[in-house]
């Protein structure tokens, strides 16, 4: 296994620039995951990495050594992609090992790989089958297989769950998290999803129209965003933001008093030094961070539009006096909020952000 590094990588198709000076070093056994929008640049620098894509600008070194100028074959990776792409009139033995094969390796060896990768990823039973009496999970386990029997230096994910639906997803999400801990390899993994990101995910690199927004692990991210890009993206149902004014300032303490919603002797605190009296704010709350008003500290006032029950959790999706701007509420259990009712909820203090006009964190 190695360590990877990204030195000013710029990466421009035509005039259009997709790719912005990009330094990121991934260590050793890390496993990290590139997130963001379609269209953000997190499988261009993927491809990057893998030597499918020639960067415009900067350099690529896999454990120490530059490889900017390597083909793919001589970088030491295997990258494993959305589509599976086995070979259909083969087993799954002869798909494992077909790679191996074309390179020359002994028979003897290629079978003795074949054989340690099926044994990882459970497919010792499945050898002797074709990719059509194979389902889904188990076609992109066969996929990662092909990617273990070459022994690389790094394994690289492009999206390798996107054609599964959502119970084989969470299955294999929790095999990739099961092979990272048993190879102990490095792996850098792109998705959209971020939900993928935050149960896999050593190091999130977050990135937008082709820059990192932030890096971190994944509870880093969650609790401590930098702008309202990442903590809008990161966490599921996304945060809540309402558009206020900063009233009084004492020390670190900001009171707010908020457009859409009555929600009295509301305080947020400050990252910094950050904001004036007067200035135009959005507050971020998250979805679970509302509590039981009863519970004391400030509470925020809404009408429910829309309940959905989904058994251990309930959703309220609702507005506020001006009808028009939405709050997502998370409660325990079983709601007991009617369609159309006005609810008073509490909101945890230390869990309210701050971010002034730009989307940066105040």
């Amino acid at each position: 296994m190695a360590d990877l590094q990204l030195r000013g990588i710029n990466k421009s198709f035509g005039s259009v620039k997709v790719i912005h000076d990009i330094d990121l070093d991934i260590a050793n056994g890390e496993f990290v995951v590139f997130v963001g929008p379609s269209g953000c640049g997190k499988s261009t620098l993927l491809r990057t990495i893998s030597g499918l894509e020639e960067p415009s600008s900067g350099q690529v070194l896999i454990g120490g050594e530059d490889v900017t100028d390597f083909d793919p074959s001589e970088r030491g990776v295997a990258m494993v992609f959305q589509s599976y792409a086995l070979y259909p009139h083969m087993t799954v033995e002869q798909n494992l090992g077909f790679g191996l094969r074309m390179g020359g390796m002994p028979r003897e060896q290629v079978a003795e790989r074949a054989m340690e990768a099926a044994r990882i990823l459970e497919l010792t039973d499945l050898l002797e089958r074709k990719p059509r009496q194979l389902s889904g999970g188990q076609r992109q386990r066969v996929a990662i297989g092909r990617a273990i029997v070459r022994q690389p230096k790094a394994f690289l994910f492009d999206e390798p769950l996107s054609n599964l639906d959502a119970e084989l997803r969470v299955q294999m999400r929790i095999e990739i998290a099961k092979l990272h801990q048993q190879l102990g390899a490095t792996m850098v993994y792109v998705t959209h999803d971020q939900v993928e990101a935050m149960t896999l995910a050593d190091r999130i690199v977050v990135l937008r129209a082709g820059r990192v927004e932030q890096q971190g692990s994944p509870i880093e991210l969650y609790d401590n965003p930098d702008n309202k890009f990442v903590a809008g993206f990161i966490g599921s149902p996304r945060m809540n933001f309402l558009d206020g004014t900063v009233m009084a300032i004492n020390g670190t303490e900001m009171k707010v008093s908020l457009d859409a919603f009555d929600a009295p002797d509301l305080v947020v605190h400050r990252r910094g030094s950050g904001g004036q009296v007067g200035q135009r704010i959005s507050v971020g709350i998250r979805p679970e961070h509302f509590a039981d008003a009863a519970a004391g500290g400030p509470t925020l006032t809404a009408k429910a539009q829309v309940v959905e029950q989904l058994g251990g959790v309930s959703f309220v999706y609702a507005v506020g006096n001006d009808d028009q701007t939405k709050v997502t509420i998370q409660q325990k259990g079983h709601s007991r909020i009617a369609d159309g009712a006005l609810l008073s909820v509490g909101m945890e203090p230390g869990s309210l952000l701050a971010f002034d006009e730009e989307g940066l964190r105040i």
